[in-house]
């Protein structure tokens, strides 16, 4: 099971396959905050429900189907794959594995299993010329706990299926270090957060006291304990941790992370013997103690002037509160207890216009088609992207999400989030219809392989098409009126990755034009204001909002009319000129200049200013007939484009080189698939992947080119983000749009316009282009949520293999 410091978090339905993840403990310490659970408050689903009702591949099959031209080489492992590369691993002896069920800290364990993204080299022959179909591998990600320096490595295994001939082979390939060896120096957290409890227990007196509270490892605990992440190395071979004290709610409502207590202290955990371990110091009020006794002392003086605590209440909880005090809010909203406008498709033959092939994640719409695939560490991402016949995008994903935090405390100044090490995968939990999605989206599931299990969310993969309130095209004189409506196709996901929500869209416009969208919203992680009034906002009682950067970094490798691409710049900028018919005066006008990024060592880029410049990807070897060479254009749209504000991080060092800039573009390469790696967060300093290594002066000039780009926000906590903040404000985006690319909008080609002609005496004509109109009635009770339909997590054993028990595995970890 994977467990976060960070928030309440819904796990998924479950088949056994693979082995834990080594930051996470496996033995918790009752009463930490690993081992609180929280029942789920759903009704358990029973192998009954899944054999009756779920298929596996989606509540939803309405869309028409569609065969897909090919399989879908991207999709992750079958549940039958998994099982089988589990067995596999478990007889090659020279790994020494314990079944993960069984696996303690000191064992070797398999911590997950997945596909093998295949190479695009091997890919493209395959897709293009129907030539041999790639190759399927799996890779492993192993816990070797069974030493002193305990560490993960990954290996790949294949070809798939598993036969005579699939051989364990090193991965070390798809590193820039040039190994995936992993140093873990938490290996042993259960024993970390026995320890913490310990020291916490032995100044319970002056706890109870500041706090009014307790944290003693025990389930009677209303305090809780964790601190920063990643660890801290103020020497290679030491590992300091910062912790501090967060009040636990009582309610359903898993708020902890706005009640800090605005105590911290830091312990030396180096090693893997307690007995090694040691309290360095304590900090309240922004006075460091350097010693238990000292602190101690000072309070037995009577020197620790007791802070504002953060307290439980009807605040922490997301429900409707009714009328309130709060300035400009006396009442409940007029009309809000009315039902709201509804979105409904139209019925028959003019009902879903897109088609699906279910099982290959194929989708096609107007025209587009594309591949939906699935990680454990990503989530969501999109292959092989076609318009109009043409592919334009081979690969469109998240590859990281940095959430970088600042503060006087020592916790918020030490944390520094690599979400895809906890990953987007499990926890995309079910989505719900008429909220999340409209109640007519086509729903599908997703899987991912931990700990020797196979888990499905069920719809956790929307699907729709929708109006989107406002006109792709207009134009009107004294003669006509002429409109078309801005129809779009979307496909959602959403992870709820500790106490932050992401949703997140790849929208598809008529005018080819694909629109990436993140969203954030839940809780935020908060800071205790004392001391911190330079870092954020006063937001309640003792609370700072906690200023922080979200930043996620997403892969693009895009392709126009081919491989063979060039990045293009082209900037608008003032100039002072004259012309022939000027009269030897100078004008002050502006200009288009063209260039081209043409070496990976100038291709860390940030929006210009007055965003004068237009980046794209076009291909000079394929020009319209105008000359202008065709391509299409990346720009940000909703919140923009951004990178981190701290640069050269002390807590993520090596580990962060995606953030610094807003864009990248480098070579394609087989062996750079990833901005990160998920086992970066172990040991930041040596990562896994290190970005910075992917730019080493290769050519960009017609070349495969990636495009790396980042969105967030700055994200400096209002009392507008109490209890949760609010998709709304915190979202950004990027637009990939169609530069030249064809000779008209294409939006001309949908049926869906109209025009009216009209003159004084009225209406002349109408032209309507042969589009159908919805007819008939609405049954609006139809798209009322089924809410008693949600479900957790689908869950199956893979070692020993036990596919005819699946079972519902939901829980909410604090």
């Amino acid at each position: 099971m994977f467990l976060t410091p960070r928030l309440v978090i819904l796990l998924p339905t479950v088949l056994f396959l693979l082995g834990a993840d080594a930051k996470i403990p496996r033995v918790a310490h009752p009463g930490s905050k690993q081992a609180k659970y929280l029942a789920s408050k759903r009704p358990t689903t029973t192998a009954a429900q899944v054999s009756g009702s779920f298929t596996g591949t989606g509540w939803s099959a309405s869309a028409p189907e569609v065969s897909a031209p090919y399989a879908n080489i991207w999709q992750e492992l079958t549940n039958d794959e998994a099982a089988d590369v589990i067995a596999f691993l478990h007889n090659q002896t020279n790994l020494n594995l314990t079944a993960a069920a069984d696996a303690g800290s000191w064992d070797n364990s398999v911590m997950r299993v997945e596909i093998v993204t295949p190479n695009k080299t091997d890919v493209l022959p395959f897709v293009d010329n129907s030539q041999r179909k790639p190759e399927r591998w799996a890779r492993a990600a192993i816990w070797v706990g069974a030493t002193t320096e305990p560490y993960v490595i990954e290996y790949q295994i294949g070809p798939l299926p598993i036969s005579s001939d699939s051989t364990l082979t090193s991965l070390d390939w798809l590193t820039t270090k040039g190994t995936t060896y992993q140093r873990n120096y938490d290996a042993d957290e259960d024993l970390t957060s026995e320890f913490m409890y310990n020291v916490s227990a032995s100044v319970q007196d002056i706890v109870t006291d500041l706090l009014n509270g307790t944290a003693s490892g025990s389930d009677d605990d209303d305090l809780d304990i964790w601190g920063i992440d990643p660890l801290w190395h103020p020497t290679p071979d030491t590992t300091v941790q910062w912790v501090t004290y967060w009040r636990i709610p009582s309610s359903i409502f898993d708020g902890e992370t706005l009640m800090p207590q605005g105590l911290y202290f830091e312990v030396n955990t180096t090693g893997r013997d307690p007995l090694g371990w040691s309290v360095i110091g304590w900090l309240y009020r922004d006075v460091y103690y350097n010693s238990t006794e000292n602190f101690r002392a000072a309070w037995e003086a009577g020197e620790l002037e007791k802070s504002a605590l953060n307290l439980e209440g009807p605040w922490i909880g997301t429900d409707y509160r009714g009328p309130t005090t709060s300035v400009g809010a006396n009442s409940t909203m007029w009309g809000s207890e009315k039902a709201p406008p509804v979105m409904v498709p139209p019925s028959g033959e003019d009902g879903i216009r897109y088609k699906v092939d279910v099982e290959n994640k194929y989708v096609e719409w107007m025209d587009f088609s594309f591949y939906i695939a699935f990680r454990r560490d990503s989530g969501m991402r999109l292959f092989d992207i076609r318009y109009r016949g043409e592919r334009i995008v081979y690969e469109l994903g998240l590859d990281e999400a940095l959430a970088h935090y600042a503060g006087n405390d020592p916790v918020q100044s030490g944390t520094a989030y690599l979400d895809t090490y906890y990953g987007f995968g499990p926890y995309a939990f079910e989505l719900l219809a008429g909220y999340d999605c409209p109640t007519y989206s086509t729903f599908l599931n997703s899987t991912f392989h931990a700990e020797e299990v196979s888990t499905t969310h069920p719809n956790s993969i929307c699907l729709f098409e929708n109006d989107q309130g406002y006109l792709i095209q207009r134009h009107s004189d004294d003669a006509y009126v002429a409109s078309t409506k801005n129809i779009a196709f979307t496909v959602r996901s959403a992870s709820t990755v500790g106490n932050y929500d992401y949703n997140f869209d790849y929208t598809f416009y008529l005018d080819g034009t694909i629109e990436i969208v993140v969203r954030a919203s839940g809780y935020i992680q908060s800071a205790h204001y004392y001391g911190n009034d330079d870092y954020g906002y006063h937001i309640h009682s003792g609370l700072s909002g906690s200023m922080h950067d979200h930043v996620l970094t997403f892969k693009a490798d895009i392709d126009i009319l081919g491989t063979s691409n060039s990045f293009a710049n082209h900037t608008v900028a003032p100039v002072t000129t004259t012309y022939p018919w000027s009269h030897g005066m100078e004008r002050s006008t502006m200009k288009l200049f063209r260039s081209y990024i043409d070496n990976e060592d100038n291709s860390k880029l940030l929006w210009p200013e007055n965003a004068h410049s237009m980046f794209m990807i076009v291909n000079k070897d394929a020009p319209n007939e105008f000359g202008e060479p065709r391509g299409y254009r990346i720009m940000p749209s909703k919140g923009g484009g951004m990178h981190a504000t701290i640069q050269n991080s002390s807590n993520l060092i090596n580990s962060m080189n995606f953030a610094t800039h807003a864009l990248y573009v480098t070579k394609q390469k087989d062996t750079e698939p990833r901005a990160s790696n998920a086992n970066n967060d172990y040991d930041p300093a040596n990562p896994v992947v290190d970005f910075a290594a992917f730019f080493d002066g290769e050519s960009l000039d017609q070349e495969d080119l990636v495009v790396w780009f980042n969105l967030g926000m700055h994200h400096v906590p209002h009392t507008g983000d109490l209890p949760n903040t609010v998709f709304t404000t915190a979202q950004g985006s990027m637009q990939i749009l169609p530069h030249n690319y064809l000779l008209h909008d294409p939006s001309r080609d949908s049926l869906q316009t109209v025009r009216i002609d009209y003159n004084d005496s009225g209406v002349q004509a109408v032209h309507t282009f042969g589009a159908s109109f919805a007819t008939g009635l609405v049954n609006l009770t139809s798209t009322v949520p089924e809410f008693w339909d949600y479900r957790g997590d689908i869950d199956v054993r893979k070692f020993p293999y036990d596919p005819q028990h699946p079972y519902n595995d939901t829980e909410s970890i604090v």
